[in-house]
């Protein structure tokens, strides 16, 4: 069987789940190219923790985790089972390099799990293990969160990092949006592309200080995070990126996908 690539998915506001839009027709290609998974393991923007901390719950729930939304959003429901058992190995590789994880056996998949997944897999029926990020950790972390987990693509379980390639939200409230994109995020995604090609670690690591008006394009990091997660899944120094262009949603969230098809270099865990 194929290896399954990791993925970075940019997941937008709540919104696309009503409105998939590009994204959403970016996913469902997507999904038709890669093998099924036989299980998800999806590190999100909305779950933030000191320490790694790994789903653990059997049927995790579906939250809401936004207000103000219209009423249908609140219907929703991504009925995905877990896998305590995949979780409990999960665990024990993060444990293993030194990443002091923990189970949480009551977690529930918030919306930077559900909204994209319901545009993959709709049917969602593929146990999903979410995975927390640490904000105050930074790329380095997050990128060996990853490289603890690259063997799982050897065990057709798809490993997917959930956030945004831009995402400032006070830029929308200063009244960016459609026909009005805010002037830093092509100059941010195109360093992010061309990075990437490079297979420029380092320089992505240190996206604080290289990347054009980083502080604009990513004012906190949470939502860059699960990229470094991702690229570390990749499994090797050559990440075998694919840049899949999603659009620009609301003026300033860049919608990028990004696959990962780099051949994994690190021996498979227990």
């Amino acid at each position: 069987m194929p290896r399954l690539p990791s993925l970075y998915i940019s997941h937008g506001s709540p919104m696309t789940a009503l409105q998939p839009g590009l994204v959403g027709q970016r996913l469902a290609e997507l999904a038709r190219d890669l093998p099924r998974p036989h299980a998800i393991v999806l590190a999100t923007a909305h779950w933030l923790a000191h320490e790694p901390q790994v789903g653990g719950a059997a049927q995790p729930a579906t939250v809401h985790d936004f207000g103000g939304f219209p009423p249908a959003l609140y219907q929703m429901q991504y009925p995905a089972a877990g896998d305590p058992a995949l979780a409990a190995r999960v665990l024990d590789r993060l444990n293993a390099a030194g990443l002091q994880a923990r189970i949480d056996p009551q977690h529930g998949l918030d919306h930077g799990v559900w909204v994209p997944l319901r545009m993959l897999y709709p049917q969602a029926d593929i146990p999903v293990i979410p995975l927390s990020i640490q904000p105050r950790r930074g790329p380095s972390h997050h990128f060996e969160m990853g490289r603890a987990l690259a063997s799982l693509r050897e065990e057709n379980i798809l490993v997917i990092g959930s956030g945004s390639i831009t995402h400032n939200l006070h830029d929308w409230r200063a009244g960016y949006g459609e026909g009005r994109e805010a002037p830093y995020v092509r100059p941010f995604i195109e360093w992010v592309e061309h990075a990437l090609e490079r297979n420029d670690i380092p320089a992505l690591l240190d996206y604080r200080r290289q990347a054009p008006q980083a502080e604009r394009a990513h004012p906190t990091d949470e939502h860059l995070l699960p990229l470094y997660f991702a690229m570390g899944a990749a499994g090797s120094d050559t990440l075998g990126a694919t840049r899949i262009d999603a659009g620009i949603d609301m003026g300033m969230l860049a919608m990028d996908i990004y696959r990962f098809d780099g051949t994994t270099t690190i021996e498979k865990a227990a």
